[in-house]
């Protein structure tokens, strides 16, 4: 009897490996431990995955292990990050004593930072609704969420365009670029984790 449960022991060990590596390749992702450790192990293939995990990590419980949510969060996080930049960039439009140039400057990207949220909101929007789609649409469909997304982060980085050269030196400058900065990067993770899930479908 001893010698019956002795070998059944490491069958049902094996089992147990062959039904857990089969319900990983059904879901394209190795199963985290962990919610927590599910958002550490996707932003780690992002290209700011610090900022990845700091912004995401306290949305664990909501995120669970699923990718379509975690690119959702990430999509959100972008969203109301880029509205905050741009109400930035419009009190300092109204800053008195702002040079010629600063003020174009300005103008031109809150511009471009309202087309950021226009996309990204477009952006949230498609992908919420992708657990609908099957196949061809369902590529369609979020390939227009990358095409937007990758266009917002261009918004962005026009943005900063605009307040190149020395003679935009400053505190405008400089304070606009950190917000604008935080943006494109965030976006930036958006995009990757957006690809991710894309590919994992």
């Amino acid at each position: 009897m001893a010698k019956a449960i002795n070998s059944f022991v490491p069958f049902l060990a094996l089992l147990i490996c062959i039904v857990g590596a089969a319900n990983s390749a059904a879901t394209g992702y190795r199963s985290p431990v962990t919610t927590s450790n599910f958002v550490k192990w996707s932003c780690s293939s992002t290209t700011y995955p610090r900022l990845c995990i700091r912004t995401l990590s306290t949305f664990s419980t909501k995120i669970q292990n699923s990718p379509h949510q975690l690119a959702l969060t990430a999509l959100n996080v972008s969203l109301d990050t880029a509205k905050s930049a741009k109400g930035f960039v419009l009190k300092l439009g109204k800053f008195k004593g702002l040079k010629k140039m600063e003020y174009k400057a300005i103008a031109d990207c809150i511009d471009e930072m309202g087309e950021s949220v226009d996309r990204l909101g477009d952006s949230v929007k498609e992908l919420k609704n992708m657990g609908k789609y099957k196949g061809q649409d369902f590529m369609w469909h979020m390939s227009n969420v990358q095409t937007w997304v990758s266009a917002a982060l261009t918004d962005d980085n026009t943005c900063l365009d605009g307040f190149a050269g020395r003679s935009l030196n400053g505190k405008i400058k400089s304070s606009i670029r950190a917000q604008v900065v935080n943006v494109a990067q965030l976006t930036s993770n958006a995009l990757a984790l957006c690809n991710r899930f894309a590919k994992k479908n």
